[in-house]
């Protein structure tokens, strides 16, 4: 079996969380305590991954992203940026597929925070920003935790959204999922079933210790 492609699968995996989780702390935020008008437009835009199929949203990237288009020729002619068939263009594809895995539990987990927590810290003197950093966050570690491997486990699992994107380039853009297909497709089915296990076995292992740590992390929060 080929190491390459699980390789790049949890490289891929882990730049995105980490993008995802720089990105999601800030949106949540305002989404949690905002009043604007546009709140629901933003709040439909980052859950419609869930809902629409992967080849849309990889259509709109191959798109958007073709040299043949505005936008894609600019960032290659002006920036020297090429995206389609490369990793960064991977990942930036992953950060808005797996976006809503990592957004829903932090806001649930802001949600549920008493204001007057934050109010408290207000009077205190602390601003905004330090409020969120010391006071908000380490109220939320399980929310925190479920987000980030969500969105690890789901980045893990793309298919759809890679193989529109990236295409299959050994060592650039072939992830696990594009290595399960063509080993299928090529009927070698032993092949197929080792890099299928390794993937089952790590995210199960993956998501049982959150489940254990969130559970333990619940029971003392009881007490």
């Amino acid at each position: 079996m080929n190491w390459e492609p699980l390789i790049l699968t949890f490289k891929l995996a882990l730049v995105t969380t980490v993008l995802l989780l720089i990105i999601a702390i800030p949106l949540c935020y305002w989404l949690a305590y905002s009043k604007s008008r546009i709140k629901p437009i933003i709040e439909t835009l980052v859950s419609m991954p869930l809902v629409l199929p992967p080849t849309v949203l990889g259509f709109y990237f191959l798109v958007a992203f073709s040299p043949n288009n505005a936008l894609g020729d600019w960032l290659n002619g002006t920036l020297g940026i090429k995206l389609l068939f490369s990793f960064p263009g991977l990942v930036i594809a992953s950060i808005f597929y797996s976006l809503p895995f990592m957004v829903h539990p932090i806001q649930s987990g802001l949600y549920s925070i008493s204001p007057s927590l934050k109010e408290a810290a207000y009077v205190m003197g602390k601003s905004k920003f330090s409020t969120l950093i010391r006071v908000l966050l380490p109220n939320i570690k399980s929310s925190l935790l479920t987000g980030i491997v969500l969105s690890f486990a789901h980045t893990i699992g793309e298919f759809g959204v890679v193989l529109m994107i990236g295409g299959n380039i050994p060592g650039e853009t072939k992830v696990a999922s594009i290595a399960i297909y063509d080993e299928v497709e090529a009927l070698n089915y032993s092949a197929a079933n080792s890099y299928s296990l390794v993937l089952f076995a790590i995210t199960f292992c993956i998501l049982l210790m959150v489940y254990l740590i969130n559970g333990g992390y619940l029971k003392k929060s009881r007490k």
